[in-house]
């Protein structure tokens, strides 16, 4: 049988033919001729010129701005303006209590009133940056109060220690009330703040305070009951009793022991003064 089969093309038939092992697989085309490389689709990064970024691909939505960058150049301004308000009256806020509650300067000598005036009532502070000494007295509110008497007359009682009372209705409770530890002591700091050493208001916040606490004394006088069946409080007065607290043993510190009074004018009393009482809260 010969060795050349028809239609091989003249080519040795068998294992090194076309039809061999090796052949199978084989793409057509010419014996030697390179591999052939699928065509890439138009648009891709193969057709970009050189040096140029590749687009993005079509159907792609660009990525979304959020915050004030994804907002129209208008309202980008509105925005950037009410931060800068913003930052700015927090920083005069913060400057202002700052000189509130630091020791006395030059700044606050020269320029207290527009610090009070920006402070008070909101944002008042009842403490002191940088303390040089610490609170080294004790100061007693007491009392009394001028009755008129059913016949006419005119009584006068014995002083109240207010502040005792308070005291002994918070030692041992687990509970104190809060009105009990800071009514009292606030308001008559609030007064001696608003006043000077003669007892006359400085400033329009000095009034203010002297109906507070007058109001504060008229109604602990009235819970007290001072005068007999047909009595009324006419007139209240106040005064502190100021005691040095005693130095330690080791301490070559010598203070006094002897009180020191700070007697408050008489202040006539109305039924205003007594709230959701009226007129008759201060008749018995």
């Amino acid at each position: 049988m010969d060795g050349y089969e028809e239609g091989s093309g003249g080519g040795p038939a068998g294992p090194e033919g076309p039809e061999g092992p090796e052949g199978l697989g084989r793409p057509e085309g010419p014996v030697g001729s390179p591999e052939t490389v699928p065509e890439a689709p138009r648009g891709t990064a193969l057709d970009a010129p050189p040096g140029t970024a590749p687009e993005a691909p079509p159907g792609t939505a660009p990525e979304a701005r959020v915050g004030i960058a994804g907002l129209k150049l208008g309202y980008q301004i509105a925005a950037a303006c009410a931060l800068a308000l913003i930052t700015v009256a927090s920083c005069v806020h913060i400057g202002m209590l700052f000189f509130h509650v630091a020791p006395s300067n030059t700044l606050t000598k020269q320029h207290g009133d527009v610090v009070d005036a920006w402070v008070y009532p909101e944002f008042e502070q009842n403490w002191k940056l940088f303390a040089p000494n610490p609170l080294q007295q004790n100061i007693a509110v007491q009392a009394r109060a001028e009755l008129r008497t059913a016949d006419g007359g005119v009584r006068t009682t014995d002083w109240y220690d207010l502040s005792a009372q308070d005291g002994a209705a918070i030692d041992g409770s687990l509970l104190p009330s809060h009105t009990r530890q800071n009514e009292l002591r606030r308001a008559w700091d609030f007064y001696v703040g608003s006043h000077d050493a003669q007892n006359r208001p400085v400033g329009p916040r000095g009034q203010l305070s002297e109906h507070y606490i007058r109001r504060i004394a008229h109604m602990r006088l009235d819970r007290e009951r001072p005068g007999g069946e047909g009595d009324a409080i006419a007139r209240v007065q106040l005064r502190s009793r100021t005691t040095n607290v005693r130095a330690p043993k080791w301490s070559e510190e010598k203070v006094s022991p002897k009180p020191v009074y700070r007697l408050l004018p008489w202040w006539p009393v109305a039924p205003g003064d007594l709230p959701l009482a009226g007129a008759e809260g201060t008749t018995r």
